[in-house]
């Protein structure tokens, strides 16, 4: 198929494959790029060589995140299904995974990333959920954050909406490595520890390692979609929120 807004580039000798998100500067994962995700993730449930899958933005940043304008009530439905297919795709897969971050990893980015079962940040990037400042939430991150980094760290991630530094990310687990060149890094430690062992065996080795995980994202998925568009969008502040950032204003809380 024809990719506009991603790429993908092959390393580990074939058995690693980078997905390039390439739309910079924001690299904003719209449904045009989630779909070419999506389908690319389709495609590789058939090869059975394939170790590691790796996202990295084009340019400066990782990923802005979800496009605001996608999350308004009329396009949220569908932006939310392609959205959520990427990472039950993923699960599907089963093949390890990881993020190589620069620059600003915001809200669909921070998702991204944090399913990841590696995450190597810049020291200089930020790192944040902001979607709460919009008075919306991420369904993802209200998931698996807190298997990943514990529930405190995450009411902190998801309920202040501020970004972090690398450093922070790496002190409560949301990053595992912070490095110079992320990509460079990731590429090494696939070298070194993925390398050597069998493609089929790590497929069940990460299924195993991810059990609790991925039932939390298969089973709960869709009861916070649903708290999402069915009570969330419902209310006055959540479509004031959006409508307020799109057009560059203070937005005006009715608290309902």
């Amino acid at each position: 198929m024809t990719r506009d807004r991603i790429r993908t580039e092959e390393f580990l000798q074939g058995q690693g494959l980078w997905i390039v998100l390439n739309s910079p500067k924001a690299n904003i994962l719209d449904r045009a790029m989630m779909s070419e995700i999506g389908a690319l993730l389709d495609q590789l449930m058939e090869n059975r060589r394939l170790k590691l899958v790796g996202f990295v933005g084009e340019g400066a940043h990782f990923s802005f995140g979800a496009s605001v304008e996608e999350h308004l009530a009329e396009s949220v439905a569908g932006m939310l299904e392609l959205f959520h297919g990427m990472f039950r795709r993923l699960v599907k897969l089963s093949v390890c995974t990881a993020a190589a971050v620069r620059g600003q990893c915001l809200g669909g980015g921070l998702e991204l990333a944090a399913f990841c079962n590696r995450v190597v940040s810049h020291p200089e990037a930020k790192l944040g959920q902001p979607e709460i400042q919009l008075a919306v939430l991420p369904p993802v991150a209200s998931l698996i954050l807190p298997l990943r980094v514990g529930q405190a760290h995450a009411d902190e991630i998801n309920l202040t909406g501020r970004s972090m530094t690398a450093a922070r990310a790496r002190e409560i687990g949301l990053v595992d490595e912070v490095a110079e060149d992320p990509r460079r890094a990731i590429e090494q430690w696939a070298e070194d520890e993925l390398a050597p062992k069998s493609a089929s065996s790590l497929r069940f080795a990460v299924r195993a390692s991810r059990w609790r995980f991925n039932q939390v994202l298969n089973n709960e998925l869709g009861a916070i979609e649903q708290l999402y568009l069915q009570d969330l969008m419902a209310t006055h502040d959540a479509n004031e929120g959006l409508a307020a950032f799109l057009q560059k204003r203070r937005p005006a809380w009715h608290d309902d």
